[in-house]
């Protein structure tokens, strides 16, 4: 169990949360919820203990397992070595142990201390240390020729794996997870569920999958209203009980503007006559309920409509032989297609497979988009006046420096209206001065959320989205979500949000080291196929 006594934290007049006190109870599995800026990752970090509370306390458990955020910190280590230490205790006791062997002379003292050591291997499954490390790896797709290399030889995305798997070594009794499906494909984010549902400890995760959270956590533990408040059941059950409660808390809240409104007007109206007495009585009250201020709640939603300037001709898109690769290895070979109008194609796969190269190769000759380096053999022809409107997964370099958000977007529409550049910040939630925010000091959220608003500006009938929910709060995605439904053009859509897939898509590709699976229909039509 871990618990919670008390805890604030502010930073400067930003109040994240005040006097909280909760527990996380073993057995239960908790999602912790909140838009971006609410105060996760740093209430985590207190649950961690890399923070300490400004007020306040926490308990927590002697064998606690952190997902990592620093890729780079164990560079030097071998993967296999980098899950075990997961497990303080266990990996502690045998580099004492291995040093106490390294020695020529052992003393009667060294003999006593390997016996105690022996036990605490034992106590910790130390014996079967690597085959149950190499489980977890196997689980998260991590191939075994890579077990015995050092992180430094792995690849980013590989790397957070390994730290995943590191957290979830040695049977901790709990468990706190940062994004733990970042990077992950699917086949990983099924196996990991699982791999939590089983879990025995108190489990606290943030993720802005909402399939995910449905699917792992018994509770919900939301940040809002400058507090911690916990709901029983997945992600859904919570929005359904937080709207009654949000409903009262700003009804209450609106009650006591009108009030306050209502004894400024009295003031204002009488302090010059001769109500003194009830001027000063009115005023006294107007601080009351000033200091008594009512938590509001920092909710964002943003609103995404993407429409179309012009439909396209009926067929969209015909790919024919497509090929590429690099150096020796094939990544998308002899791959063929018909789009027409309108169809929502979702593309899967595990990682590395080839997903953001097949798409990149269907745009080697798009119109606005054209990379003649990205497609090797083959043809493809996109149709009638289409327009694309491409979401990189790689944001770096695609909003020019330099500038501010308002200007870079109006520049792909000189003779739009100012305030209609203004409004479209704003549904994005770019009140305000913030549209005028340098583009350098943009946050990865926000640079997404201004793409997003290049794509509503210049309405493309065609949209290719390469992982869009990067970056974006669960609000974000659900807008996304609803979005992509309404939209009447032709999508190609990258993601692991199983969600989105679920609820987006009218056809799949699924990609493999030797093809592409084609087919038409929606993904749970297709899971269905596999069963």
């Amino acid at each position: 169990m871990i618990a919670v006594h008390g805890v604030s934290m502010r930073y400067g007049s930003k109040v994240l949360f005040e006097d909280v006190t909760t527990t996380f109870a073993t057995g239960r599995r908790y999602g912790l919820t909140g838009p971006n800026g609410a105060g996760k990752s740093t209430f985590m970090k207190l649950l961690t203990g890399e923070l300490a509370p400004q007020k306040g306390n926490v308990v927590r458990p002697q064998k606690l397992g952190v997902l990592r955020q620093d890729q780079f910190a164990f560079d030097e280590i071998r993967v296999i070595d980098t899950v075990i230490m997961g497990n303080a205790r266990l990996w502690s006791a045998l580099e004492e142990r291995d040093r106490l062997y390294d020695k020529p002379d052992m003393t009667d003292e060294d003999g006593m201390r390997l016996g105690e050591l022996e036990g605490i291997v034992g106590e910790e499954d130390g014996y079967s240390a690597e085959s149950d490390a190499a489980i977890l790896l196997s689980g998260l797709d991590i191939p075994d020729d890579l077990h015995d290399r050092k992180m430094k030889e792995v690849q980013g995305g590989q790397k957070v794996r390994v730290l995943l798997a590191q957290a979830l070594f040695g049977h901790p009794q709990a468990l706190l997870l940062d994004e733990p499906t970042n990077h992950l494909d699917l086949d990983s984010i099924h196996w990991l569920r699982e791999f939590l549902v089983r879990y025995d400890g108190a489990l606290i995760v943030i993720s802005h999958d909402r399939h995910f959270l449905n699917g792992v956590c018994t509770h919900i533990a939301d940040i809002d209203y400058q507090t911690i408040i916990t709901y029983t059941g997945g992600y859904d059950d919570m929005v359904v009980a937080k709207t009654q409660i949000r409903g009262k808390i700003e009804a209450d809240n609106a009650q006591r503007d009108k009030k306050i409104a209502q004894l400024n007007d009295f003031i204002a109206r009488f302090s010059a006559g001769t109500r003194a007495s009830q001027v000063t009585s009115r005023k006294k009250e107007v601080e009351r309920l000033q200091t008594n201020d009512l938590a509001r709640s920092n909710i964002q939603r943003p609103f995404i409509k993407f429409g179309i300037e012009r439909p396209s001709g009926k067929l969209a898109l015909e790919a024919k032989g497509v090929r590429k690769a690099y150096e020796d290895l094939e990544v998308v070979r002899d791959f063929s297609a018909i789009v027409n109008r309108g169809e929502k194609i979702v593309v899967v796969g595990r990682n590395g497979v080839g997903k953001t190269t097949l798409l990149r190769a269907l745009l080697a000759d798009a119109p606005g988009v054209e990379d003649p380096t990205a497609i090797d053999e083959g043809v493809v022809r996109w149709g009638h006046e289409v327009t694309v409107g491409y979401f990189s997964q790689d944001h770096t370099g695609a909003i020019a420096r330099g500038t501010t958000a308002v200007e870079w977007l109006h520049s792909f529409a000189p003779d739009a209206a100012r305030q209609d550049i203004h409004g479209l910040l704003g549904q994005m939630l770019f009140s305000g001065e913030e549209g005028h925010k340098p583009t350098a000091a943009l946050s990865g959220g926000e640079t997404a959320r201004l793409l997003f608003c290049r794509l509503m500006l210049l309405k493309p009938n065609v949209l290719v989205l390469d992982e869009p929910t990067n970056h974006l709060d669960l609000e974000a995605i659900n807008a996304l979500n609803v979005a992509l439904q309404k939209y009447e053009g032709t999508v190609f859509l990258v993601t692991h949000d199983e969600d989105l897939i679920d609820e987006v898509a009218t056809r799949v590709w699924h990609c493999t080291r030797d093809r592409v699976e084609d087919f038409k229909g929606t993904y749970e039509e297709y899971a269905a196929t596999l069963a």
